[in-house]
C-alpha cells in the first residue's frame, strides 16, 4: 500500500469533514492515546512518502477562536516530553493561502478530556490540546510529518456549552479546507525524483 500522503484522523466526523482528496490515504485512528499508538504502528507499514495528523482540538490560548487552525511546531506529551514538528512551514503557507487563521506553536496531547481550567493549568504556554498527536507522531518514522488541528472549543468553554454546536460546525467547515492544504503540502515535501533526470536538450553522459 503506497501513496504520497497518509493522513491520520481520529474520528469519523473529522474524516468526513476532510472529504476525499486525490492522493491522500486516510487511516481513522480512533480517539485517545491507546488507539493512537496502534494507528502509529499501522502507519509504519504504509508506503506513503509523508505523514500528517488532522482533526479537531480544544483551545488553551485565549487568543484562539473556534475555527482557527493550529499548525504546531512542537508537540508536548502529557508526561512532559516534547517533539519538534520540522515540516510545518510549508503547511503554514498552504493553510494561509486558503484564508484560514493559523497559529504556530505548541500543541499538547492528553490522555483524557480536560475542562477549560485544567487545560490551562496543565499545559500553560501551549496553544491547544488534543488526545492523539503526540503518540501518532511515531508513525512518521523519519518521513516528512506535520500536524494540523482546528479549534472546536475555545479556551474557557466546556464541551457542554450550547454555543459549541455552532463552533463545531465552523471548525468542521474549516477542516475541509485543511484537507486541500494538506494535498499542497504533500506535493511540496514529496521527493523530487526528476531532479536527477536530464533537462530537455541536455545530453546524457
Amino acid at each position: 500500500m503506497s501513496g504520497p500522503l497518509l493522513v491520520l484522523v481520529p474520528l469519523r466526523i473529522e474524516q468526513l469533514a476532510l472529504g476525499e482528496i486525490p492522493g491522500l490515504a486516510v487511516i481513522r485512528t480512533g480517539m485517545g492515546p491507546d488507539r493512537a499508538r496502534i494507528a502509529a504502528a499501522r502507519a509504519l507499514a504504509h508506503g506513503a512518502t509523508a505523514v500528517a495528523v488532522a482533526g479537531l482540538c480544544a483551545g488553551i490560548d485565549p487568543a484562539l477562536e473556534a475555527g482557527d487552525v493550529v499548525c504546531p511546531t512542537e508537540l508536548l506529551g502529557d508526561d512532559g516530553t516534547t517533539a519538534e514538528v520540522a515540516e510545518s512551514s510549508a503547511l503554514l503557507d498552504a493553510l494561509r493561502r486558503r484564508g484560514l487563521r493559523v497559529h504556530a506553536g505548541t500543541l499538547a496531547s492528553t490522555d483524557r478530556i480536560l475542562g477549560p481550567a485544567e487545560r490551562a493549568r496543565r499545559f500553560d504556554g501551549a496553544l491547544a490540546v488534543d488526545m492523539e498527536s503526540a503518540w501518532l507522531a511515531a508513525g512518521a518514522d523519519g518521513r516528512p510529518f506535520a500536524v494540523v488541528r482546528v479549534v472546536a472549543d475555545k479556551a474557557g468553554r466546556r464541551l457542554a456549552d450550547p454555543r459549541m454546536a455552532i463552533a463545531g460546525l465552523r471548525a468542521l467547515r474549516n477542516l475541509r479546507r485543511v484537507g486541500e492544504a494538506l494535498a499542497d503540502w504533500a506535493e511540496a515535501v514529496a521527493p523530487r525524483d526528476n531532479l536527477t533526470q536530464p533537462l530537455p536538450g541536455e545530453a546524457v553522459a
